[in-house]
Parts: C-alpha cells; structure tokens; sequence
C-alpha cells in the first residue's frame, strides 16, 4: 500500500467557482401563493370555475306578485289587477286666451331707418362697466427704474463705499462710569435650585372640635314673674253631640 493518500495528479485546492454546497440557504421561508379560492390563486395551478349569487334584476313592479303580503289594495285578483276599464269625470279645463296679434297701427316704420337703410357708423361714450374696475392696468407711475447713481447699479460695477457710524456710548472715553451696576443691583440665586434642598415643614391652623354651636339661651332670658297658673275649670261631663235619654216613651 502506498503512503500518498490522494490518487493520481489530484491535490486539493480552491474551487474555481461558486459551489451551492458550500452557502447555506433561508430554508422552506418562502410564502407560495395559495390553490383555494379565487383571488391570489397560484398561476401554475389549474383553478376551477366559482359562482356567486347575484343581485336580482330590476323589472316593473306591476309584473311581479306581491307574495305574503297582508291588506292588499282593493282590485287585486289572482292573476293580477283588475282588468275592468275605469272612467271618471275631470272638471272643464280652462278656456285658451285668444291670439292677440298686432294691428297696421302698432307699427312705426320710420324708426327703421337705420336697421332698412345703410347708414354711417355712429359712437357713443358710456359709463365703465364693473370689469373694467377690476382687471385695471397699471399706469406709467406704477413703473420704477433702476437707479443710474450709487452702488445698486444693475449694469455698471460700483466703487467702494464708506459710511460714518454714530458714536457708541458704551467702552468710550467719556462713558460714565459711576452708572455701572453695584452689589445690590444683581439678583441672588436660591441655593436650593442648584443644591440638595433641605425638607420644609409649615404649621397649619387649629382645626376646631365639633359641637353644638348653636346660641342657648342664658338665666336672664327667662322671666318667671310674667308667668301666669293654670286655673281650673268645671266643663261638661257629657258631649254636646250625644243625643238625650228619653225616659218616659209615648204608648
């Protein structure tokens, strides 16, 4: 046996091309379209015929039979409306008004000199209509040309210009300096917004008890020397209402 383990001229070596071998896939991910139903069916697959119940055709609505339906109107047969002819009487209609054409006199054929007969072109001046208010053009003074003087020149480049600033009452020489602020003009900053705050306690109010706070009456509002005894009185033993005993009865 011979100590080379690969036979003949083969030797390992890269792969000249893509081996599908070596790449591992996403594995059964992908969706197929599905073979029930009719929409989204899957193209590759035969697909049988569906049906639907449509909608029911509009007809006449004398032509059709009116089914349990209770109250009927009155004429109705079996086989449908009554078929016996009906008449009836309608009021006379009104007389037409008569044709009132015009007479030799309503006529004015001398006005019709200009309408039979050529005639000149006349012109006349009018009031401005309304649209003529609305869509109004602009006038010459509505136009402004570019200025020919300064450095806003359209056509022509300017040369440098200079101006001279005011004078600036702040870090001159002659800034008054006993206007500047002193200590008492800046504001301090609570130290708990930028420290640990300590707690804070506060001291509530005295919550009265409950009772009866209504007014009693004192020993002076009482006057016992303005009092008056019950006297006593004899009254009826027996009531008004009762009737009388009667003793002796009338044979």
């Amino acid at each position: 046996m011979s100590a080379n383990a690969w036979v003949g001229s083969w030797r390992p070596h890269r792969p000249r091309g893509p081996i599908a071998a070596l790449y591992s896939g996403p594995g059964p991910k992908y969706g197929l379209p599905t073979n029930v139903g009719y929409r989204l069916h899957d193209p590759s697959r035969g697909r049988a015929p569906a049906y639907s119940f449509g909608v029911r055709t509009g007809g006449r609505q004398e032509d059709r039979s009116p089914g349990p339906v209770y109250l009927l109107p009155p004429g109705t047969t079996a086989k449908g409306k009554d078929g016996t002819p009906a008449f009836s009487i309608y009021s006379r209609p009104r007389d037409l008004p008569p044709i009132r054409t015009p007479g030799p006199g309503c006529y004015s054929p001398e006005r019709a000199g200009r309408l039979a007969f050529p005639s000149a072109p006349a012109c006349s001046l009018r009031s401005r209509t309304r649209q003529g208010i609305i869509y109004q053009t602009p006038g010459p003074a509505a136009y402004r040309l570019p200025p020919m003087l300064g450095p806003r020149v359209v056509s022509k480049s300017s040369a440098p210009n200079y101006s001279i600033p005011g004078r600036s009452n702040v870090g001159a020489f002659y800034e008054d300096l006993c206007k500047t602020p002193g200590p008492c003009r800046y504001r301090v900053v609570d130290a708990d917004v930028y420290k640990r705050r300590a707690p804070q306690y506060s001291m509530l109010a005295r919550n009265p008890l409950p009772g009866d706070t209504t007014t009693k009456p004192g020993p002076g509002a009482y006057s016992p020397e303005q009092g008056r005894q019950r006297g006593l009185t004899f009254g009826i033993r027996h009531s008004d209402y009762l009737a009388p005993l009667i003793v002796d009865v009338p044979d």
